[in-house]
């Protein structure tokens, strides 16, 4: 059995910083990740090995640890001893500086590893003769590790986040269907649980992570839950009031204007905006920002008109 050299898995130097080894792990993670190779063997084998690898070296204790014991390795190589049995020799007294520590002193509940981790560590001092007996004997304490986070964009007009939605997505080899509940908002990130990467140890399976994009293709601007919308009247209505009807996302809005509306007012309708998510019959508001338009083209009648309304403003 070859000693598993984690530094060479994860692409660094032994001296590497812990932010460089965390900038390796996620770049080699995403290259290798099951969602982005589907039904390779070789890569999901890749992808357990960095999981392994990282989750020994991202933690400077545990580093420091295999460290030690990787130089103990090393010298129970040159010895001609073989890897099942070098648990034994440990207890022997040839591996001093090894001797100190039992598995579960070294790595606490993290389970899971390969066997190059159950013959390396099987029979250290302190009671436990192998990885197995280790788990049996806390198996209430015993934690696998936990399956990797896959990530999706969902991509949805204005008019289905308001009312609601659903989308069908194919993650590595399963179609997975997700419900997008009315108001989901441009940006938000959604998580399911337990539809991501499974567990290399048997354990618990990772989330999937919606990105959601939100394609604005409608009139109305959106601030969080609220909606805004520039609404144009002719001159008579803004000034002796009357009623407007205009297209909402989901159905026409009657508005009545007040006599005497400026050029620029902007009505509240309050619980007109978007759907809060989440929230059942909660909504944002809808501001309507009213532009008066002026009339062109007036005949001399008109023209006559304005002149005596004029004269009776002075």
């Amino acid at each position: 059995m070859e000693y598993k050299d984690y530094y060479k898995t994860l692409e660094v130097e032994k001296s590497a910083s812990q932010d460089d080894i965390k900038k390796s792990y996620r770049r080699l993670a995403r290259k290798h990740h099951p969602d982005k190779n589907p039904g390779n063997a070789q890569s999901e084998e890749k992808f357990k090995e960095l999981q392994e690898a990282y989750e020994v070296l991202k933690d400077p204790a545990k580093r420091q640890k295999y460290d030690q014991l990787g130089a103990n390795w090393k010298q129970y190589e040159h010895a001609g001893g073989h890897a099942n049995d070098f648990g034994r020799w440990a207890q022997q007294g040839a591996g001093s500086q090894y001797r100190s520590a039992s598995f579960d002193e070294i790595f606490g509940d993290s389970g899971g590893f390969s066997d190059f981790f159950r013959s390396f560590f099987g029979g250290a001092a302190g009671g436990a003769t192998s990885f197995e007996g280790t788990r049996r004997r806390r198996s209430s304490g015993y934690r696998s590790i936990r399956g990797s986070d896959y990530q999706a964009e969902v991509r949805l007009p204005l008019a289905d986040a308001f009312r609601g939605s659903s989308a069908v997505l194919n993650i590595g080899e399963q179609k997975i269907k997700v419900n997008l509940k009315p108001g989901v908002r441009d940006g938000q990130v959604l998580r399911v649980k337990g539809k991501g990467a499974p567990s290399p140890s048997g354990g618990e399976s990772g989330d999937l992570l919606l990105n959601i994009s939100v394609i604005n293709n409608t009139a109305f601007a959106v601030e969080g839950n609220d909606l805004r919308l520039d609404v144009t009247t002719d001159l008579y209505t803004a000034m002796l009031g009357g009623k407007l009807t205009i297209n909402g996302i989901d159905k026409p809005i009657s508005v009545t204007l007040p006599r005497e509306t400026s050029n620029g007012k902007v009505l509240r309708l309050k619980g007109q905006g978007m759907p809060v998510y989440g929230k059942t019959d909660e909504r944002g508001d809808l501001y309507l920002k009213i532009n008066v338009s002026l009339p062109k083209g007036l005949t001399a009648e008109e023209i006559s008109l304005f002149e005596k309304l004029a004269a009776l403003r002075r």
